[in-house]
């Protein structure tokens, strides 16, 4: 597993987690410059996800506050962990209905992009979607097959994930909005994923799984959902048939240069 400088918050005695005055301040920023931004680009779903929400914008929200309104809507929690976390721990997360949250949030130096995922990726850019039944369903499902997945079948899973829950696009009738996560969280993908630079294709599972991705860069391909109720209607399927398939035909060709030594 990889390692992290960053080190997640123990929460007290009660269970709350003491954040410094400057770690608010990082949230205030992030949220209050992503909002600008989602009218007219984020989907619907993940709009009213941040309406009940009601995340604050002056501090890091608690966690149980979150579970609150998870509870009430698709019956998930979100669960502290570590800053970095084994696949084994992340599907039997999800399998259990529970999304993981690392409880430390990035720098001020590392304020437009850091690779492990923080506090904000997670609430801002996940939490909204799971009080969707959709969606939640959808990553029910994908927990309780990458816990029963091979090594080999859990990459290509990765691979699925990446290119929905992380970084996927639909289409609706008022045009081209996002709801992946890694999309949502960041400014800079915000914009770029719905401008006339990279490529788009119709989604397939088996070609996202087949899709070779870094995750240290803009993205130069996103899928797109027809709608989001597909994700639920992907659920129903023998997803794990389509995995066996992708390791059958093999990856494409990656669409990005190799990463630097």
């Amino acid at each position: 597993m990889k390692t992290t400088r960053y080190v997640a918050r123990e929460p007290d005695a009660q269970g709350r987690i003491h954040y410094p005055d400057a770690e608010h301040a990082v949230w205030q920023t992030l949220i209050e410059r992503q909002l600008k931004l989602l009218d007219g680009r984020a989907c619907q779903e993940y709009l009213d996800g941040l309406d009940q929400l009601a995340l604050p914008r002056e501090r890091i929200p608690q966690l149980g506050e979150i579970n609150r309104v998870l509870a009430a809507t698709t019956g998930w929690q979100v669960e502290r962990v570590p800053a970095l976390i084994p696949f084994q721990r992340f599907f039997e997360l999800l399998a259990s209905k529970r999304f993981p949250v690392a409880t430390f949030i990035r720098t001020p130096e590392e304020l437009d992009y850091l690779q492990e995922p923080d506090i904000f990726h997670e609430i801002f850019g996940h939490c909204p979607l799971l009080t969707n039944p959709w969606f939640a369903e959808f990553t029910h499902t994908y927990g309780q097959l990458g816990l029963n997945a091979s090594k080999e079948e859990r990459v290509f899973l990765a691979r699925l994930y990446w290119m929905t829950i992380e970084f996927g696009l639909v289409d609706t009738p008022a045009g081209l909005r996002i709801y992946g996560g890694g999309i949502l969280s960041s400014p800079k993908e915000t914009l770029y994923s719905l401008s006339n630079e990279p490529e788009r294709q119709s989604f397939d599972a088996m070609e996202a799984m087949r899709t070779p991705y870094r995750i240290d860069i803009l993205q130069p391909l996103y899928f797109v959902l027809p709608e989001l109720k597909q994700l639920f209607d992907l659920a129903q399927q023998d997803i794990m048939a389509m995995v066996r398939e992708a390791m059958h035909l093999g990856l494409h060709q990656p669409k990005f240069p190799p990463k630097a030594a």
